[in-house]
């Protein structure tokens, strides 16, 4: 995202009276913009978050990033998709377990994860075409392991289901478990979760501008209106909040079980 995006973000949230804004990528570190667009958002008193790659903060160049997060008063989500090591280093390769381990203990230094104005939430997310488990169960199995074994805290865990779209669902047309996982989606719908549904009050800001009512339908492309972007809809924030959610079948993954967003489960 360039600059000139991001101030057309900047003017859309203050229109809007944002109060959060979630910062993602890929790796939203590597945006040389982004120590910009923090301190221009905590100028407007709005509280941050950012989707870090614990790796990154080994990396040379991004050393001091992390004092940086805690001098702005930035909050923090990383995925760490096990408390084992074998099950990170198959999903995301060799030596990642351990290079996130060390980078959750430097972040805990800084008091990330035990002071709580600097929350650290990690990410769960299945191995393979399954809903999560109980999130208030799971992550006291996450804070007794990484606690016991390496001294590592953290605020609270998130459990986020796998979204058939993607990489995902190639996977799972290949294996031939496609058919069989939105069948589980289906038959484990909860209307529960609807009132809760992350696309009901956020907004998604593709690194062009375009808007989306989520991740996942800026992953499918299913913009919020076609050929307009954050700058042109500024002015129309009335349009914006009175137009209907895009939904397809790939929202069976948010409402399914104890619900899925960014934020985690929708429901206890």
């Amino acid at each position: 995202m360039s600059w000139d995006t991001m101030q057309q973000a900047l003017d859309l949230i203050e229109r809007a009276h944002c109060r959060f804004v979630d910062l993602t990528g890929g790796a939203p570190e590597m945006n040389p913009h982004l120590p910009r667009l923090i301190r221009a958002l905590r100028q407007r008193g709005i509280t941050v978050q950012v989707r870090t790659n614990l790796t990154i903060h080994l990396e040379p160049g991004y050393s001091g990033l992390a004092n940086f997060f805690r001098d702005q008063g930035v909050q923090l989500v990383a995925s760490l998709p096990c408390y084992l090591e074998k099950n990170v280093d198959q999903q995301r390769g060799a030596n990642t377990y351990r290079r996130s381990i060390e980078a959750l203990k430097l972040l805990n230094g800084l008091g990330y994860g035990k002071d709580k104005a600097l929350p650290l939430n990690l990410v769960f997310n299945p191995g393979g075409p399954s809903l999560p488990p109980c999130q208030t169960t799971l992550e006291a199995d996450y804070r007794q392991r990484l606690s016991s074994r390496f001294g590592v805290h953290f605020s609270h865990l998130l459990t986020i289901a796998n979204m058939p779209i993607g990489r995902f669902q190639d996977h799972l047309e290949r294996s031939g478990e496609a058919e069989n996982y939105w069948n589980l989606l289906s038959d484990a719908f909860n209307p529960g979760t609807l009132d809760s549904l992350m696309c009901r009050d956020q907004l998604t800001i593709r690194w062009d501008g375009m808007l989306f009512d989520c991740d996942f339908n800026l992953a499918l492309d299913l913009p919020l209106t076609k050929n307009k972007t954050a700058l042109t809809l500024a002015d129309e924030l009335d349009t914006i909040v009175k137009q209907s959610v895009i939904t397809e079948r790939h929202c069976l993954g948010c409402t399914a079980g104890t619900g899925s967003s960014c934020g985690g489960a929708l429901v206890a």
